[in-house]
């Protein structure tokens, strides 16, 4: 099945400094492409897989569960590992659970973590129905393009496949038990307007994540996609300062371009 328009994933070889981007449920790599654009102009080695059963057509997606999509950002993680010398994660909505799954698992191997409206949690009455009702029906309802900003849309899927739904909630509690193991600094940007994913999963993570070095930033005028609406700017810019603190070799002449 061909990716659609604008889906494809996108990599950027540039310097010593590497960045994995992790995109949302149902959605692409367009929604974090200009960011993935502005790291790379800075010299950055930037990569955003497409996920699979993304990019495509709902139906792709039913066929995959969270185990594929957390496997292919560790892959990619691992890649960049081996060519760069500091790798950093970042995501928006599940994008930032997997984010923040590598940084548990992979330890010192993550410099720091970058989450944009993360996800923590399927809300709802209807979580608790997903395990009977995704026998009996297919889809819902999308959740794309929650977006404060005229004109901008996002690059996603009009139906959720609730097989993938289901994994999406067992892959939230997985990584909800794994929190305490994320110890690296940590760039947390959140709307309080959000329609997708409520502030009050930022919270949690904010309470179990065992990092020390935190920095909250709210985004007061972003829905969900923050990355595609009027915040998109500040957190390109919050995220490229994050991470030229902790590699000091970003921005310095030669050094970030690999020279």
């Amino acid at each position: 099945m061909p990716v659609l328009p604008g889906a494809e994933p996108y990599r950027h070889e540039g310097g010593e400094i590497g960045v994995l981007l992790c995109h949302g449920f149902t959605g692409s790599p367009q929604s974090l492409r200009p960011w993935a654009e502005h790291l790379a102009e800075r010299g950055l080695t930037v990569s955003l897989p497409l996920l699979p059963g993304h990019g495509t057509r709902w139906e792709d997606m039913q066929l995959t569960g969270w185990q594929d999509w957390y496997g292919e950002v560790d892959r990619e993680l691992r890649a960049l590992r081996r060519s760069c010398a500091q790798v950093f994660v970042a995501g928006l909505s599940m994008g930032g659970a997997l984010a923040l799954r590598l940084a548990a698992k992979h330890g010192d191997a993550v410099s720091g973590v970058i989450v944009v409206n993360p996800a923590n949690k399927v809300h709802g009455l209807s979580a608790y129905a997903l395990p009977v009702a995704r026998h009996l029906v297919r889809t819902t309802k999308g959740i794309a393009s929650d977006i404060a900003k005229p004109g901008s849309v996002e690059l996603g899927y009009d139906r959720v496949p609730l097989h993938a739904a289901h994994s999406l909630r067992n892959f939230f509690r997985v990584v909800d038990g794994e929190l305490p193991q994320v110890t690296q600094p940590l760039l947390l940007l959140h709307s309080p307007q959000d329609h997708v994913v409520p502030p009050a999963d930022s919270a949690r993570i904010l309470s179990r994540v065992s990092s020390t070095d935190v920095r909250e930033v709210l985004l007061e005028q972003s829905y969900h996609v923050a990355t595609l609406d009027h915040d998109a700017d500040r957190i390109f810019e919050e995220s490229h300062e994050f991470i030229g603190r902790l590699a000091p070799s970003v921005g310095k002449e030669g050094t970030a371009a690999g020279g």
